[in-house]
């Protein structure tokens, strides 16, 4: 008896599922997929033009070719992926052109470099800034008592020599817990930080938070604002204050010469252990205040704190004092966590632009080309913390995203898991 080479098409010896149910079967899984995939793209390409939709265009109206929230989608994709000049921005474009397509209107194309260069070198930064940050605060809901971090970083290729520009100086606002940025501002120098903050601040709703500052933005006028807008703040305290800064060191002197005996304080200490280093943190804050003579020219002022930082490297051993003016109740507790949430805008928003996005090396300077790539790195920044799906740092997150379309979707989407 013959055997025939093919099974009967009824049967299914094997119990599996019969291949023809089983290829229906991929096909709705394949495009119930790309139907959710089109929705998360159609949700970014909303998000964005709901907070982006506002800016005001900068080229004359019949010389215009490339839709504007396209040029900015496009730039902070390829940001995230790793661009970080206008060249690389539009091979971006030019190499993810089909699904770019998917969810932008792209009339014309991907820009050129040059349209790139020339449209952010016009683009109003203060406009730019102000949509970044009601997107950033959309986007990221913050918890009470939240640390809001302000501080300035500059961007050091940004100077000019041949037309005697200075470089820029961006202050920004990070969410300690969140790890994320809320806004910034650009200012010409350091120096007018004093300026820039309350700028920054009417952006922000800082609403029950505490926001930290250091010694530059320890103003009046800025605690007043704070106070004013719902936050408390922590203030970083030296000369730059005069009296109360001598008045507050002499007070904490006294009181740790006496081993604070008879001076009403509440207190506490960290230790941190690495790489051969210790470092001990001692805190101590008070809160009877009527012997400072200036206490009523400081809104909410509640309490002053001082902070002993002993470091130990080998045999060496430094100690360094700092002081504050503070709103809080007095809470040693919640006044330490503030303080070391401050020194995350340095030890991981700095350091991630310097290291990961390598900010320092941008020469760009025309226009205001340079402080808007900012803002997109602070956005490309922002949404890769956000991103959670991936236990890896932002260079491997921005790596991943240049090779996987749906990984980027997960960024700009800011998926949790």
């Amino acid at each position: 008896m013959l055997l025939s080479p093919h099974p009967p098409a009824t049967s299914d010896p094997t119990g599996l599922v019969d291949r023809a149910q089983l290829s229906a079967a991929v096909e709705t899984a394949i495009r119930e997929r790309g139907i959710e995939q089109l929705r998360q793209q159609r949700r970014y390409s909303t998000s964005l033009s709901e907070h982006f939709g506002s800016l005001s265009e900068p080229r004359n109206a019949g010389m215009i070719e490339h839709k504007l929230l396209d040029i900015i989608t496009i730039a902070v994709c390829a940001v995230i992926c790793g661009a970080d000049d206008w060249v690389k921005v539009e091979l971006f474009g030019k190499a993810k052109y089909d699904w770019l397509k998917t969810f932008l209107e792209l009339p014309h194309g991907i820009p050129s470099h040059d349209t790139f260069g020339r449209v952010f070198a016009a683009l109003s930064g203060r406009e730019l800034q102000g949509c970044f940050a009601n997107w950033m605060q959309a986007m990221v809901r913050l918890s009470p008592g939240e640390v809001i971090a302000i501080d300035g970083k500059t961007l050091r290729r940004s100077y000019d020599r041949r037309s005697n520009k200075a470089a820029i100086h961006m202050v920004s606002a990070w969410a300690q817990a969140n790890r994320v940025v809320l806004g910034q501002v650009k200012t010409a120098a350091k120096s007018n930080e004093i300026t820039a903050i309350p700028e920054l601040l009417k952006l922000l709703d800082i609403r029950g938070c505490v926001v930290t500052i250091d010694a530059m933005g320890c103003q009046k006028a800025i605690a007043a604002q704070i106070i004013d807008r719902g936050g408390d703040y922590v203030l970083a305290l030296k000369g730059n204050q005069g009296l109360i800064h001598q008045d507050v060191a002499d007070y904490f002197t006294y009181a740790q010469a006496r081993d604070f005996k008879g001076v009403a304080h509440a207190y506490c200490e960290t230790l941190d252990a690495d790489h051969g280093r210790i470092e001990i943190r001692r805190y101590w804050t008070v809160d009877a205040l009527d012997w400072l003579a200036d206490k009523a020219k400081w809104k909410g002022l509640n309490m002053i704190g001082m902070v002993e930082s002993e470091r130990r490297i080998g045999e060496e051993v430094s100690i360094e004092q700092r002081y504050y003016l503070a709103s809080l109740d007095n809470n040693v507790q919640r006044f330490a966590h503030a303080v070391r949430g401050h020194w995350s805008i340095e030890n991981t928003l700095h350091w991630s632009l310097d290291v990961s996005f390598k900010e320092d090396a941008c020469r760009l300077r025309k226009g205001q080309g340079a402080e808007n790539f900012a803002v997109l790195r602070h956005i490309a920044l922002s949404l890769l913390q956000q991103e959670q799906t991936e236990p890896v740092g932002i260079e491997s997150k921005r790596f991943k995203a240049a090779l996987d379309q749906q990984y980027l979707l997960k960024v700009l989407i800011a998926q949790k898991n």
